[in-house]
């Protein structure tokens, strides 16, 4: 019978990951509680901290993405009118 492997969500690795870095609890205990391997959690742990600087950089970007959307909505809405404005001209000149 072959074993499969517990899978665990984001937010359970984290919720784990943040107890152990506020030193609520030592890994052993961290292990003991939500029935967890070590090596695991040790793992969690090394790639919570070496993607904790991305959290910042997503704000950059997403606040640089946020201004890019606005700019391409108006945009938009400019080429709709200029567009609406066009067909009225061109079905005024056809009818004519």
């Amino acid at each position: 019978m072959a074993k499969t492997r517990k899978r665990f969500a984001a937010d359970f690795k984290a919720q784990v990951v943040i107890e152990l870095l506020s030193e609520r609890m030592s890994l052993s205990q961290a292990c003991e509680k939500y029935k967890v391997n070590a090596q695991s959690v040790s793992r969690w742990k090394a790639e919570f901290l070496k993607n904790a600087p991305k959290v910042f950089e997503m704000k950059d970007t997403s606040c640089a993405e946020q201004h890019r959307i606005v700019e391409l909505e108006r945009m938009v809405g400019r080429l709709t009118m200029e567009l609406d404005i066009l067909k009225k001209a061109s079905s005024l000149l056809s009818s004519r």
